[in-house]
């Protein structure tokens, strides 16, 4: 008979699985004070991600049901899953913390992105990309340039006109 609160547990790490649609970072977490533990998980909820300590086997019985690619090579020791919205913020808070605290923990061990399965280099580099917030930002410069332009243009233009004008009247003032 299976344990209830592993019962308990896979059916969370199901619901999350499916919430960010089997989006998630696993990290070895050991070696983490209390304090220091707290305050990654405050770090990764201002980002709106999470982290959820799991047994290997859980993990690995979850990945199964719902179909996902399998990490056994990387479901070895003590690991954490990090949910998460924005795969960029979340690894960049993982990838700070763990500089900052010069253990070089949490170790990010691999992670899988809408069913691609990502090793611990290539979550590191997501952390060196521009968070969803710039993106959308330099989108917005990108979509508005052409019309700055174009504005200028046809300002330079209106301008023109006037200097023609005043040219014209001062020409004509002067015959008289």
């Amino acid at each position: 008979m299976p344990n209830p609160r592993n019962v308990r547990l896979l059916g969370e790490i199901r619901s999350a699985l499916e919430a960010t649609g089997g989006s998630f970072f696993l990290v070895d977490y050991q070696g983490l004070t209390a304090g220091e533990d707290h305050e990654l998980r405050r770090r990764l909820r201002e980002q709106r991600a999470r982290l959820f300590v799991a047994k290997n086997t859980l993990i690995r019985i979850a990945l199964n049901e719902l179909g996902q690619p399998p990490l056994d090579d990387h479901l070895k020791g003590p690991s954490a899953l990090v949910f998460f919205e924005d795969p960029v913020a979340a690894a960049k808070a993982l990838v700070k913390f763990a500089e900052e605290l010069d253990k070089g923990i949490p170790r990010v061990k691999a992670g899988l992105l809408s069913g691609q399965v990502l090793t611990a280099p290539e979550v590191e580099n997501l952390a060196k990309l521009p968070s969803e917030e710039e993106l959308k930002a330099e989108l917005v410069g990108v979509l508005t340039a052409p019309l700055q332009e174009l504005a200028g243009v046809l300002g330079g233009a209106q301008r023109e006109l006037v200097g023609l004008f005043e040219a014209q009247a001062k020409k004509l003032e002067e015959a008289a």
